[in-house]
């Protein structure tokens, strides 16, 4: 029996609907019918975030939990969380720096130890208490001394702060007559023989600071001290507002009323305080942490959203979107059934055969304002709404496949954040080949034979390793349509790569050995974990095919190396290609939601290829 998709049940092996309810009722009236009575203004659609559906707001008493497709229809557009208006500014200390305030974060640095202390981790060393200086030893003496007594009670847990981001428990202060809450920060350990010295602390300062506004409640505005190391450094203003904002997400899109959440919802304004100078451009820093803060909630939005909601029609909407949101830095093409046959692409094409909705190849440009190119790049995502694993059908995990669009997601958001930040002298090319791996009556079974759009053959022997198929083609496109110079490609590719790395990093495939070390730098630097995995030749027996060209699977073992090594029969051996599988980072279990994993890396990425 064919169930489609809808709010019902199976009672004695037929389907039954809750009709009785006028408002049910209404919410599958077909989209012509109701346009006969009802008007919507277009921007209000995208503003609420579906479809002419909204109206069913307002003709009904009780709103529904978020309004989706209809019965006949699938959604055609996401909607997107909007990043937290918190003002965020900089500032150097002025004499009442501290004032007017209700919490105030005050960051330390932990003394280098010397030779004599050692590394000992057998005996438990005593922590000798820092002294505070300059303006936090002016706030210890106006609150009689309640700093230093912290730094002492908590010396054990804390260690001077000598992990960045680390914190004290909350001290409430009587400062000037006004009650206000207090937390000490740790900056880790100075020590200025060492380059990286201040490496990751802008982003462990970031995320204290979030977590304290969220648990402190009430919290109206915050200030944070920041040694003037710190306070003028644009690379840890920019780290650490990034990661502010984007410790701020929260996925309201399916929640109604008392269940939406709001991290630090009364929260109005932050103050970073210098001591000494600030950057001079620190507005600036503190402007391109939100803007990339914006392209990780795009990449978690797209990722959270159930395949009712985000399809192949509403990824190409939120594409167009991201267009029109640049202001002309990013333009979108998006290729249809079509113009995807005119080019060949018959292994997107034959995945693309069992969705609901018709394939939607996005092709987004970015074009630095001055139109001056020193490179030309591509950057490739997986773009697979939700994977059932087709006829070979998954038997576990299902409910999680709608993360299977992660490199799809980190892909769109580093979009939004370049488009937004207009890094110079590069021109990138975000692709993406958008279905869904779904079983129906022209779905792709074991044994199939497809084509892709340089020719090769492909001998489908397992429908659920479906990625590589739609990847083979995307590539192909811009390595010949495109022509771009070098290329990267995330995708959820493998639970072999999660097998070997686990769940916290991405295994990066390249047999460039300049672009591999080029991508280590900057998961560094951006703080996503990725390891560089090897491309062993010998394995691709295991994709020669009896009857086509190669097999689209090899053995049972070393699943993630033979996926990146098909993935090469695609791409100009020539070119810098790197294949990043994302599988296990993209997802955070305990959460139950994206991690945003990718769309840091791909932004710092493309903004490299410029220099």
């Amino acid at each position: 029996m064919k169930i489609l998709r809808g709010r019902g049940r199976v009672v004695g092996g037929s389907l039954t609907m809750a009709l009785g309810s006028s408002r049910f009722a209404s919410a599958f009236v077909p989209h012509s019918l109701m346009a006969t009575s009802v008007s919507l203004n277009v921007a209000q659609a995208r503003g609420t975030g579906y479809s002419s559906l909204n109206t069913v707001r307002e003709m009904s008493k009780k709103d529904q939990s978020f309004d989706t497709w209809s019965f006949d229809e699938p959604c055609t557009t996401m909607s997107w969380n909007g990043v937290s208006e918190v003002s965020l500014s900089a500032t150097t200390c002025g004499p009442n720096w501290d004032d007017e305030t209700d919490l105030i974060l005050v960051g330390i640095f932990a003394p280098k130890k010397t030779e004599e202390e050692g590394d000992s981790e057998e005996e438990e060393e005593e922590v000798v208490a820092v002294e505070l200086s300059g303006a936090a030893k002016d706030l210890d003496e106006k609150v009689g001394g309640a700093l230093t007594n912290m730094l002492q009670e908590n010396s054990k847990a804390f260690k001077n702060g000598a992990k960045a981001g680390s914190v004290t428990p909350t001290l409430r202060l009587f400062n000037n007559g006004s009650s206000q809450r207090a937390v000490l920060v740790g900056l880790g350990t100075l020590d200025e023989e060492k380059e990286d010295a201040l490496a990751g602390v802008g982003s462990a300062v970031g995320k204290a600071l979030a977590s304290a506004c969220i648990a402190e409640k009430k919290v109206r505005s915050a200030k944070v001290l920041l040694p003037e190391n710190v306070g003028s450094d644009v690379s840890i203003l920019k780290d650490l507002s990034t990661t502010f904002f984007a410790q701020l997400y929260s996925d309201n899109r399916f929640r109604t009323k008392k269940n939406k959440e709001t991290p630090a919802e009364d929260l109005k304004s932050v103050t970073l305080v210098s001591e000494g100078s600030t950057a001079d451009d620190a507005a600036g820093a503190l402007d391109a942490g939100r803007k990339m803060a914006a392209g990780i909630y795009m990449t978690k939005d797209i990722v959270n959203s159930p395949h009712n909601v985000l399809n192949s029609l509403s990824l190409a909407d939120t594409a167009k979107r991201l267009a029109e949101e640049s202001g002309g830095t990013l333009k979108c093409q998006v290729l249809g059934k079509q113009e995807c046959e005119e080019r060949g692409m018959g292994a997107y094409l034959g995945v693309a055969r069992g969705s609901e909705t018709e394939p939607q190849f996005i092709h987004l440009t970015y074009t630095p304002p001055d139109g001056k190119v020193n490179k030309k790049v591509g950057v490739i995502g997986k773009g697979l709404l939700f994977d059932t694993g087709g006829y070979n059908i998954k038997t576990g995990m299902m409910e999680l496949m709608k993360f299977d669009c992660g490199g799809a997601a980190a892909v769109l958001g580093a979009a939004r954040a370049v488009g937004a930040l207009k890094p110079p002298g590069v021109e990138c090319h975000f692709v993406v080949a958008a279905c869904e791996n779904m079983i129906n009556d022209k779905a792709i079974v074991p044994s199939d034979i497809l084509t892709a759009s340089n020719g090769k053959t492909i001998e489908v022997l397992n429908t659920d390793a479906e990625g590589r198929l739609t990847l083979a083609d995307a590539m192909v496109y811009c390595d010949k349509e495109l022509d771009c110079s070098s290329i990267i490609e995330l995708s959820t590719l493998t639970g072999a790569c999660m097998v070997a790395l686990g769940k916290g990093v991405s295994g990066v495939f390249t047999e460039n050995d300049d672009l591999a070390k080029e991508l280590e730098d900057i998961a560094k630097a951006t703080e996503e974990k990725a390891w560089r995995m090897p491309m062993e030749k010998s394995y691709a027996e295991q994709l020669k095919s009896k009857i086509a060209d190669v097999k689209n699977i090899g053995g049972r073992y070393g699943g993630a190396i033979t996926a990146a090594l098909f993935l090469q029969n695609f791409v100009d051996k020539k070119k810098p290609f790197a294949h990043i599988d994302i599988a296990g980072p993209v997802w955070d279990d305990t959460a139950g939601a994206a991690t945003g994993y990718g769309a840091k890396l791909v932004t710092e990425w493309v903004r490299r290829q410029g220099e």
